[in-house]
C-alpha cells in the first residue's frame, strides 16, 4: 500500500493509451502484462485503453529493466504520463498492482461509478521485496472452495504481491483433485455426509452433506489464472497421516483395511495409510497426475501429525520394519516420505513437508515449512534445509482475532492485527548464512470452521495485508504507519466486495452464537507447542 501522494494530475482528454515496450529483447510476458494491466482498467473507467508499440503521450509504459532486481519495479508519472518498469515482467506487474493503488478505489469495481477524469498522482516509486517466498495456505479440503472463489482469491493475493498460493487439497475429510488413474479418491473422498459444527471433542454434526473437488481442466485454469498474475500454485496432498478420504475411497490403502467413511470430524485421526510397497506405488501414481497439472518445482507431500499407534500394534507393519532395518515408527514415517520424495525428485521438482519432518531423516532437498512456532525453522536452517516461516500463533489466520466473545467460534490464541504485521520469518538465532536458508513465509488458512468463502474474507482480512507488509518490506517498519495505509487499503476491500473484519469487531453476521470453540491462554499453547517439536531431530 502507497504512502500518501502529493497532488495528482489528470490526463489530458480523458483518454489514456496504454503501451508495451518496444525493446527487441523483451520477455513474451511483458505483453502478458500489459493485456492484464488492459483488462484490470478498462471496467471501471471505461476507457478503451489500446495496447500499441512505442512511446505516445499520456501513455502507460511498460518496460524491462535488467538493472533491477527480480520482482523489484520504479514507477514513474508525470505530466507526460506513466512509466512502470521491472526487473522482469513480474516485478512490471507488481508497478502495475502499485498503479491501480493509486487511482481512486473505484478503479476495482467492475463498472463505471467512479469520476469522469481519471487522476495519477506525480510521483516516482522504487521498491523490491525482501523475500522471495511470499504466500498463503488455503485448505481447500476440509471445506471446498468453489473453483471461481479460488480465481478471486487469486486476484486479491497478486493484489497484495503475494506470489505463491499452498493448495492443500486432501485430508481426513476431503479430496479435491481429480486423478484419472483413481477416480474413486473423488467419487468416493470427495464427498463426507456431514461435517463437525464447534471446536470441542463432543461438538455435533451438523447433518449437511458435503463435497466438490476440482478436474484436471479446473486445476489447468486455476494454475493458468495463477501464472498470469506471477503466482505459483503449490500443490499438497498430506501423507502418510489425514488420509481417511483416500482410505474411504480404497480401503486396501489403510492399515486395517476396514471399510471406512470420508471423515466427519475435525483434529487429528488415528487411521493412517499403510507402508506396502503397493501403496507407496499408489501414491506415486498420484504425485505423477499432480506434478503433470503443477509445473510448480514444490510438491507438498504433508507429514504432518501422523499418529503411529497402528502402525505400532499392527503385526503386518512390524514385521515390515524389521524387514527394512527400521528401528522405530518415527523412522518408518521417514522411510515413506523419502520414498515418494525420491519419486518427485527423479521428476525434478523439491518436497515441500510441514517440519514433523525434521522428527526424522527429510528427504535431500526438502523444503520445511515451519509451523509449530518457529523450532521447524531454526532446525531446519541449521540442518541445511531451506524454510518457509509459517509459525501458528503469527500467521495461522483460523485463529481468533481477539479476546471479544463475539468471535464466531473462537479457537487457540488471538492473533490480532498487530500480531500479523509483528510476523518475521527469520528466527533471531540463526547466523546469516543461515538465515539465508529461509525463503519467505506464508499466512495459513484452515478452514474446519469456514464454510463459505465469505467466511474465508472475514477471517483472512485484513490480517492478510499486514502479512503481505510484512513479507514485502524492510525489517524495520511501524504499525502505527500501517494503519492509516490499511484505513486506506479497507476501502479498496470494500470496492471488490471483500467480507473483512471490521476493527470495531464482527459484525452480527459474522458471528456463530451457540457454536463453541476452544480457545486458550498464551501459557497454555506454549506448552501445548513445546510438547509438540519434542520429536524434532536436532
Amino acid at each position: 500500500m502507497p504512502l500518501p501522494l502529493p497532488a495528482s494530475f489528470l490526463d489530458g482528454d480523458g483518454v489514456f493509451q496504454l503501451t508495451a515496450s518496444t525493446a527487441i529483447d523483451a520477455p513474451a510476458g511483458l505483453a502478458a502484462v500489459a493485456q492484464w494491466l488492459q483488462d484490470a482498467l478498462r471496467p471501471a473507467t471505461g476507457l478503451p485503453l489500446p495496447i500499441t508499440e512505442g512511446r505516445a503521450e499520456q501513455a502507460i509504459v511498460l518496460r524491462i529493466r535488467p538493472e533491477l532486481a527480480a520482482e523489484a519495479y520504479r514507477l514513474v508519472s508525470g505530466p507526460a504520463g506513466t512509466t512502470i518498469e521491472g526487473g522482469d515482467s513480474a516485478g512490471v506487474f507488481y508497478g502495475c498492482q502499485v498503479l491501480l493503488q493509486l487511482l481512486p478505489p473505484a478503479i476495482y469495481r467492475r463498472s463505471p461509478v467512479g469520476p469522469a477524469l481519471w487522476a495519477v498522482p506525480a510521483v516516482t516509486i522504487t521498491d523490491a521485496p525482501r523475500f522471495g517466498w511470499r504466500g498463503a495456505m488455503l485448505d481447500v479440503a476440509r471445506h471446498f472452495m468453489p473453483k471461481h472463489d479460488v480465481l478471486r482469491f487469486v486476484d486479491l493475493l497478486a493484489m497484495h504481491r503475494l506470489n505463491t498460493l499452498h493448495l492443500h487439497l486432501s485430508d481426513d475429510q476431503g479430496w479435491r483433485v481429480e486423478i484419472r488413474r483413481h477416480p474413486a479418491l473423488t467419487e468416493v473422498g470427495a464427498w463426507r455426509r456431514e461435517s463437525q459444527l464447534g471446536a470441542t471433542p463432543d461438538a455435533p454434526g451438523d447433518g449437511r452433506p458435503h463435497g466438490g473437488f476440482y478436474t484436471q481442466d479446473d486445476i489447468r485454469e486455476i494454475v493458468a489464472y495463477a501464472a498470469q498474475r506471477h503466482i505459483t500454485v503449490v500443490p499438497e496432498i498430506d501423507l502418510p497421516g489425514h488420509t481417511q478420504a483416500a482410505i474411504a475411497a480404497y480401503p486396501q490403502l489403510g492399515v486395517t483395511g476396514n471399510a471406512l467413511q470420508t471423515w466427519t470430524r475435525w483434529g487429528i485421526n488415528t487411521n493412517v495409510l499403510n507402508t506396502e510397497d503397493t501403496t507407496v506405488a499408489f501414491f506415486c501414481e498420484v504425485m505423477d497426475e499432480v506434478m503433470d497439472l503443477f509445473p510448480s518445482p514444490y510438491i507438498g507431500i504433508g507429514g504432518d501429525e501422523c499418529p503411529k499407534e497402528q502402525w505400532h500394534t499392527d503385526a503386518r507393519t512390524q514385521e515390515l520394519m524389521r524387514l527394512r532395518g527400521l528401528r522405530d515408527e518415527n523412522e518408518l514415517q521417514s522411510w515413506f516420505i523419502s520414498r515418494i520424495g525420491e519419486h518427485v525428485a527423479a521428476r525434478g521438482r523439491r518436497v515441500f513437508g510441514w517440519d514433523d519432518i525434521l522428527e526424522g531423516d527429510a528427504p535431500s532437498g526438502a523444503v520445511v515449512a515451519s509451523w509449530r512456532g518457529m523450532t521447524g525453522a531454526v532446525t531446519a536452517a541449521r540442518r541445511g534445509f531451506d524454510v518457509v516461516s509459517c509459525p501458528d500463533d503469527q500467521v495461522y489466520l483460523d485463529y481468533r482475532q481477539s479476546e471479544d466473545p463475539r468471535e464466531p467460534i473462537p479457537f487457540a490464541v488471538p492473533l490480532t492485527l498487530r500480531d500479523a504485521y509483528a510476523f518475521d520469518p527469520v528466527p533471531e538465532e540463526l547466523t546469516p548464512d543461515q538465515a539465508a536458508r529461509v525463503l519467505g513465509g506464508q499466512a495459513n488458512i484452515w478452514t474446519e470452521h469456514m464454510d463459505a468463502p465469505r467466511i474465508v474474507d472475514y477471517y483472512a482480512f485484513p490480517r492478510l495485508c499486514a502479512i503481505a507488509e510484512a513479507l514485502w518490506s524492510p525489517k524495520e517498519r511501524s504499525y502505527e504507519d500501517f494503519l492509516p495505509r490499511l484505513e486506506a487499503h479497507l476501502r479498496r476491500l470494500d470496492a471488490i466486495g471483500v467480507e473483512y473484519r471490521p476493527h470495531q469487531g464482527p459484525l452480527p453476521w459474522q458471528t456463530r452464537p451457540g457454536v463453541d470453540g476452544k480457545p486458550a491462554t498464551r501459557d497454555e499453547w506454549a506448552t501445548f507447542i513445546e510438547d509438540l517439536v519434542a520429536g524434532i531431530k536436532t
